[in-house]
Order: C-alpha cells, then structure tokens, then sequence
C-alpha cells in the first residue's frame, strides 16, 4: 500500500472518530442538560417544600402574629388603610384612658398582653442570643479552625467569628410579662443543663440591667429566665389592723394560710402555723421581730379564743418580753426554757396517746389548741448558754418537738443570728426556712440549702435598710421566693397583747378549727 493511501486510510478513521466522538459529546451534553434540568427541578421543590414547612412553622408558632397580619390585610382590602389608622388610634386612646381610671383592671385584662408582646419582640428577639453569648451559655462549635495571618511585621492566629447555628443557641418559646417580672420561658440545646443557667443568674441580671434574676426549671430540656424589673417590696408592709377584727371568731382564722406580708409578685404572702416548723436566720437588724409579731397579729382572734397558744423562749429577756402577756408559757433562763419544753413534750404524749389509731391529724380544739413555740435566738440556749448537759437535753427537746409535733398541733419558729451546724444542730428538722438579711453567702446556703443562692436568694445582698425583707424556700417551694414580713410597731404589740387579754363579751359554743377543704384528717399528715 502506497503512502498516499496509508494516508487516506488515517484520515478517514480520524473522521469516523471525531464524528463518533462528536455524537457521543452531543448526547452527552443532552443527557447533562436533562440532569440539569432534573436537579434544578428537584432543588427547587425541595427549596419551595422546606420553605413552606417553614413557614408554616413559624405561622403554627406565631398564632397570634399570622393572625393579626392576615386581618390587617383582609381590613386593608375591604376597607383600607385609613380607617384602620383611625381605628387603631381610637384602641389606643380607650386603653390610654382605661390604664388612667382603673390600673389593676388594665394590667390584669390588657396590659400585661401588650407588655408581653412589647418585651419578646422588642427586647428578648433581639438583645437575648447576644446576652446568652456574652454569659456563655450557647454551644461552643469545636470544629472552627483557627485562621493563621502572615504580614511582613507581624504573624497572628485568630478563629473565625460566625453566628451560632440554630442547634447552638437556646430558643425563646414565649415571654409573660408581669407588674414586677419578666418570665422568659426557653428551650435548651444539646449539650445544655438548668444548672450552667442557674451558675449564671448573676451574669444574666447584670446583662439586663435588673437586680435580680431567677432561673426556674420546667422541663429537662426547658428553663424560665426570670427578670425582676421593679421591686414591689422596696416599701414597708403594714400589718393587720386588729380594729377590723374586732367582730373576728377564732374559728374563722385559716391556720394554714396566714397573712404575713407580702411577696415580691405584689401578692399578699401567707404561710402555715399548723402542721409546720419555720427556721429564721438573719443578722441583727434584719427583721426577725416583723418575722415573729407578724403572724401573731393576723391570729390574735384564734389566741384570744383559746384556738391557740403561744409559747416563747426569749434568752435575751427583750423581744418577747415587750408582749409578755400574750404568752400562754414565757421562759429567759435555759432552766426555765428546759422545763418549758418538758411540759410541752408532755403534753404532746398525752395527745399521742389520746388520738393515736383515730385521726393522723389531731383537730385544733380549746381542749387540744395549737401550741405556738416561738423561740427566739435559739441558737444561745443550744450553743452558749448553760452547761453542756441541760444544752443538749433542750436540743433533745426540740428534736422531739420537730419530728414528731406536726400532727398533734405543735409548731416550732426559732430565730437564730449565726446559722452554722454548731450553733444549730437541728436545723435540718425544720422543713421551713426563711433567709433575711445575713453577712456572707455562705449563710445563705446554711439557712436555705445547697445551691440556694445559684437559685437567686441572694439574702447577702439585702440592704440595710429593707428590715423584713428575705428568701423562703421549702415545702414545696422549688424556687426561692422574696417576701417582706409586715412591720408590727411597738404600740401594735401593745394593742395585740391587749386584744387577746380580754375576753370575748358575746358567748359562743366551743370552736373547732376546722382542717382546710383539701385536707382529709384520716389520709393526711406524718410523723414529722
């Protein structure tokens, strides 16, 4: 075969193989464009699908917000902007002039709802992923690589600054607004417990700017961040007017919800004298005596008709001693005060062998009234005052008293200034416990328990001046709670004393304390 036609030969199987290759370019590119055009199909819908999962989502979650958009524009369609301009405007003047005439009407039906709104979109939206960073409390991303910048003067390593995903930051499921309180209810994320946000209360209430803030837990996997945006307990309580109890019965005073004063939510606080001990600790001046008269003044009734009997044990011979009258059995000396605690456990062994196998409660009756031990500075007697010998038999005394008073109708209230294990051995016993003012935090967990103070009783940081004023915590109160014990001036007590001295003038048939609606005398109480 010649050159020529070697030559031929190669030129046409290049030919044939360039318009093979050529044809199979050509459906290739048309089988690429079909895929295209497939993705792009497919990604679309996804796109449009998770858009309007999304969406609907956010309408699910936002109720109030679709609706009050979809009216606006149905309004704005039939009718049109300017009456609903007009329309608005005359909603705010009725609710301006209401809030004027009748502010607890206002906030209770309106306000509070507008406020909650204001404070979630206004204020948490947008200020709280950036407090949360700033405390702490989001999700580090541990995967971020760290960025090495090279200059000719110079060589410096920083890390990425990005946002945090989704999965990093906990979530705002809804905001109630209160007259005092802010409760930001939120969704943790992986990797996230209650106790990194009670850790941080502190941080968080100096991030917003409030004196306190408490963190409740909901769910395992859900908190209230509360702010305390005023304090409603920065006036003094005034006590109960004994001339407005004057036609007052003592069966008509419910021992189980006391008057006592008033709580940081501007409600009134109430507390249980029967079936209860109450352990207060507090420095000098910090308003033990309000903590003492205050309930005192709301029963006097109950101890005038003989419903109750209250007991003081006064080491300092002052405090109670300004009352001395009210009280059924009075003791200073340790001696005394021993004694007082034997014939009260005496009593209660009586009782127990009255009652035992009929009632688990004993009822509140003339012949068996409940018996009030108010001891104030309990911690001398127990600790410093006395030999060891009668000091330990009166802590005996009141370890029997504790333990076992609740169902026969003996009550237990000390006051103690140094709240230590030493000083108060039977601390424990009293399931009640209120912190007023105290010198360090770690009186605060000494009176109120572990992990007190991370839940925002931060009795160390009570002024001077808010005499009354404390942390409750105990018997079914999971959160600490701030109350103002009202304030019982000297010439209160001497009208109290004189108010339970004399007797009744209209006779009446012997009273029974009846127990409370939800109480069954058969199923409830306990040994302690």
């Amino acid at each position: 075969m010649t050159t020529t036609g070697t030559l031929v030969l190669l030129g046409g199987g290049t030919a044939v193989l360039l318009y093979v290759l050529h044809q199979i370019g050509h459906y290739l590119a048309r089988v690429l464009e079909a895929l295209a055009t497939v993705a792009v199909v497919f990604v679309a819908a996804w796109f449009l699908i998770k858009g309007a999962y999304t969406a609907a989502g956010w309408m699910i979650r936002h109720w109030r917000t679709t609706l009050t958009a979809a009216w606006v524009t149905v309004w704005c369609w039939f009718w049109g902007w300017p009456s609903l301009v007009a329309t608005v405007a005359v909603v705010a003047v009725v609710l301006g002039v209401w809030r004027l005439v009748s502010l607890p009407s206002f906030d209770t039906r309106a306000g509070r709802h507008v406020r909650s709104w204001w404070q979630r979109w206004i204020v948490y939206a947008l200020r709280m992923p950036r407090w949360l960073h700033s405390c702490q409390l989001t999700v580090p991303d541990r995967a971020g690589a760290t960025v090495v910048q090279v200059n000719p003067l110079r060589r410096t390593a920083t890390a990425p600054r990005a946002r945090p995903r989704r999965d990093q930051l906990p979530r705002i499921l809804g905001v109630r607004s209160g007259p005092s309180w802010d409760e930001v209810k939120m969704r943790l994320v992986p990797g996230q417990t209650p106790e990194d946000f009670d850790a941080a209360a502190r941080t968080l209430a100096v991030a917003r700017g409030v004196n306190r803030c408490q963190v409740r837990e909901l769910a395992p996997n859900e908190v209230s961040i509360d702010f305390q945006r005023r304090n409603l307990l920065a006036r003094v309580v005034a006590a109960p007017d004994l001339a407005a109890m004057g036609d007052a019965t003592g069966e008509g005073i419910d021992l189980d919800r006391v008057v006592s004063g008033a709580t940081e939510y501007g409600t009134e606080w109430r507390q249980s004298l029967r079936g209860s001990h109450t352990l207060v600790g507090g420095a000098t001046g910090a308003g033990k005596g309000s903590l003492m008269w205050a309930p005192l003044m709301a029963i006097a009734p109950a101890i005038r008709d003989g419903l109750v009997r209250v007991n003081g044990i006064d080491p300092k011979g002052m405090e109670l001693a300004y009352g001395r009258r009210l009280f059924h059995r009075y003791a200073v000396t340790s001696k005394d005060a021993l004694d007082l605690l034997d014939e009260l456990i005496d009593g209660m062994e009586a009782r127990k062998r009255e009652h035992a196998g009929n009632v688990r409660l004993v009822p509140i009756t003339k012949d068996n009234p409940l018996e009030l031990v108010e001891f104030d500075e309990i911690g001398a007697l127990i600790r410093y005052v006395g030999d060891r010998k009668t000091r330990e038999a009166i802590t005996e005394r009141i370890a029997l008293l504790t333990t076992q008073g609740r169902a026969l109708g003996y009550a237990v209230r000390g006051y103690v200034q140094e709240p230590t294990k030493d000083t108060v051995p039977v601390r424990e016993l009293f399931p009640r416990r209120i912190c007023l003012r105290v010198a360090s935090k770690s009186h605060v967990g000494m009176v109120l328990g572990d992990q007190a103070y991370d839940r925002g009783a931060w009795a160390n940081r009570i002024g001077e001046i808010e005499a009354g004023v404390g942390y409750l915590f105990g018997e079914g109160i999971r959160e600490p709670l701030r109350i103002r014990a009202a304030w019982v001036p000297d010439e209160a007590i001497k009208a109290l004393e004189q108010f339970v001295t004399t007797p009744d003038p209209a006779p009446r048939p012997a009273p029974v304390l009846a127990f409370r609606p939800d109480t069954d005398p058969q199923a409830a109480g306990g040994a302690a």
